[in-house]
């Protein structure tokens, strides 16, 4: 046992590496007290310990009181269906790795979590693996962290309380059945890479487009067939990866349109004749109404719409390869393309009009992974 799992010491710190011993937790308990008694008297502080692809079935007692320096554990690849109350203990963990185990019941994570030291000091979690059907509201108060994975498990959706990780940096949710994205994702500053890959997601809300600090997105393996006009107001992201969805093989062709309303009609002729009004002319509820138009993307119209527009596919080339199909909303059917009258012509008005778009978004945009 000592030689298959010496422990490797540099510089005042030290790493104990136990990992592939196969040994079970009842084993690895009597070891794991030997070498806490050992360190109690020195000056010299534990502070990674790799367990992983081991037996262990929970964690050791051990962890409790041996290690309160530990700064990074790894019980990867073994057979946990809990993690205890002796994480708890380990006041200054900073990174947890877990992936490959057995958790995702209502007991998985100890009790309190939320309001332990954990909660101030771990930056990286990895449950990537196990058996989730959701994420854990535990974790979701973990101000701290800025990696969670929790790619392969069996997340059915986001919760919108993922806002509350405002520190998140990197967030991996890759291989599960998640179906939509929930706009409060745009709610977090520091994310640099957002991976959602290999689930079943059909859109992307325009909410992302807040997430100024995206490098790198990964949505290929969904069910998309158009992204948000929005994407391009990313302006940092390096790589969009979107091989293996529907995009571009069939879009809307016959669009529905409901005829405005009379109060969006009115709103709309004050909007385009630049009607003068003060707020003491109308009530409160049609000042908002009117501070809520939205300007009609077409660079030939001056129009606007409220309530009621058109869905539009509009194709925008990528780095002067790809061409994405992106959401648009028009005023109205009179201001659609060509394409909608005459289905037989493959170039329209609005691909012609994203010349400016296009070399904006070639330039923001290094990596565009279709195929």
């Amino acid at each position: 046992m000592e030689e298959a799992g010496a422990a490797v010491v540099t510089a005042g710190e030290a790493e104990l590496n136990w990992s592939r011993l196969s040994v079970s937790t009842e084993t690895l308990e009597s070891e794991l007290e030997a070498r806490g008694e050992e360190r109690r008297g020195s000056r010299e502080a534990l502070l990674r310990l790799l367990l992983p692809h081991n037996r262990l079935v929970s964690l050791p007692r051990a962890l409790g009181s041996g290690f309160p320096h530990l700064q990074l554990l790894d019980v990867s690849g073994n057979a946990l269906t809990a993690l205890g109350p002796e994480l708890l203990a380990l006041r200054g963990l900073r990174t947890l790795l877990a992936k490959n185990n057995r958790l995702g019941g209502p007991s998985s994570l100890p009790k309190g979590l939320a309001q332990s030291p954990l909660c101030r000091s771990l930056q990286v979690l990895n449950l990537s693996g196990n058996c989730f059907q959701e994420v854990p509201a535990s974790l979701l108060e973990l101000r701290a962290l800025q990696t969670l994975s929790l790619g392969g498990n069996q997340l059915q959706s986001i919760p919108a309380e993922i806002e509350n990780l405002q520190s998140l940096e990197c967030l991996y949710l890759g291989g599960n059945f998640i179906k939509e994205i929930p706009p409060e994702l745009g709610n977090l500053p520091s994310l640099n890479y957002l991976v959602l890959c290999d689930n079943k997601i059909q859109s992307v809300p325009p909410q992302l487009s807040q997430l100024h600090s995206l490098r790198s997105l990964s949505l290929h393996n969904n069910l998309l067939t158009y992204l948000p006009r929005e994407i391009l107001n990313l302006i940092h992201l390096e790589e969009l990866s979107l091989r293996g969805n529907p995009l571009v093989v069939r879009f809307v062709r016959d669009l529905t349109y409901d005829p405005p309303t009379l109060l969006e009609l009115a709103a709309r002729t004050i909007k385009i004749r630049n009607i003068s009004y003060t707020p003491y002319d109308l009530p409160g509820n049609l000042l908002r109404y009117l501070g809520s138009a939205s300007n009609c993307p077409n660079p030939k119209c001056g129009g606007v719409y409220f309530d009621c527009c058109v869905r539009q596919i509009k194709f925008v080339d990528f780095c002067g390869k790809y061409r994405l199909p992106l959401m648009h909303y028009l005023c109205s059917p009179e201001c659609s393309s060509p394409c909608s009258s005459a289905s037989h012509s493959s170039t329209s008005q609005s691909e012609s009009d994203s010349e400016d778009e296009a070399s904006v978004a070639a330039r923001r945009m290094q990596k565009v992974l279709l195929g």
